[in-house]
């Protein structure tokens, strides 16, 4: 096996590989060149062994540059994270002290989340890590995995039901969908609305992609039953007002309705129909999985979202 492997490297070197790298993000042998501080006849050279190597042409010259071959795609999905991991053994700091550290992470969530969890966060940075701070930017399960693969954030919040081979998940909590109205304008005969009550009254939707549809209406029409949905926003933010003024309801994640219910007063109930729960987990990329500060920050933020903002 040993003979093998050192037969499979023989005409590899680690140059090949940021050759490989940078005409992958600049599609251009001058670009490449010029990045590296080397000749074009190097970076030509460089390619037409990494071609041999690989069996590929990887790069295609077209009007709009060299083009990267599905083949060339796939390798960079897999090379990005060994160049990212040996790049942080070479340049490897000490440990993360938390109490001294001077740091700033870039997080992906949705404003929801960030109400959730970033006032006890917030709170625990203060007390244990002052010199710690965050930055961050608004994201969904669409876009949270492609800003951690852009370098964008280091950690990403959402509903992520897999991730990629170069990537990292961790389960935080599980929450449902409930539904939050103003009790003295949106009248029940009891604690949790029927599904009459629920379908007779307009609905404010929060939806990532503008639409006046979403989970909650595929939802209802396995029940062959469908809501009137009168407002739709990319934001949480604005609801809880809408509904406490206007008789209507707005269907959210239970971890931000018991927000609204003690802040703002609102009535929560359960879904007049069954809906699933969904896992929030964390996300990072696999070349971060090393890196002290990000581990302490995923532990802390762990045990923010162990336990709940608002109690029940």
């Amino acid at each position: 096996m040993k003979s093998i492997i050192e037969n499979d490297f023989r005409g590899v070197d680690l140059n090949l590989l940021l050759v490989f790298r940078a005409l992958m993000e600049e599609r251009s042998v001058t670009r490449a060149a010029q990045r590296l501080y080397l000749g074009q006849p190097a970076v030509s050279g460089a390619l037409k062994r990494l071609r041999q190597v690989v069996g590929d042409a990887l790069f295609v010259r077209t009007p709009h540059g060299m083009e990267p071959t599905p083949r060339a795609l796939e390798l960079a999905r897999s090379i990005e994270p060994l160049l990212q991991t040996l790049h942080q053994a070479l340049k490897a700091r000490p440990g993360f002290e938390a109490a001294t550290a001077q740091r700033i992470f870039h997080l992906g969530l949705s404003d929801a989340l960030e109400l959730a969890l970033m006032p006890a966060l917030m709170q625990r940075l203060a007390e244990q890590a002052p010199g710690v701070r965050l930055i961050t930017r608004n994201a969904d399960a669409r876009l949270g995995p492609a800003m951690v693969d852009a370098g964008e954030v280091e950690l990403a919040i959402g509903v992520f039901r897999e991730c990629a081979v170069w990537q990292r998940l961790r389960p935080l909590f599980n929450w449902r969908f409930v539904a939050v109205y103003n009790p003295q304008l949106v009248k029940s005969r009891c604690r949790t609305l029927s599904l009459e009550e629920f379908l007779s009254y307009p609905h404010v939707l929060t939806s990532f992609s503008a639409e006046l549809r979403g989970f909650i209406d595929e939802q209802l029409e396995l029940h062959g039953r469908q809501r009137q949905v009168v407002f739709s926003s990319p934001f949480f933010v604005t609801s809880p007002f809408i509904v406490q003024q206007v008789p209507a309801i707005t269907s959210v994640p239970d971890y931000l309705a018991r927000i609204w219910r003690r802040t703002l007063r609102l009535a929560v109930s359960p879904l007049p129909i069954s809906v699933p729960e969904h896992d929030m987990s964390l996300l990072w990329s696999a070349a971060n999985e090393h890196d002290p500060g990000l581990q302490w920050l995923l532990q802390t933020i762990a045990a923010v979202g162990a336990a709940p903002a608002v109690p029940e």
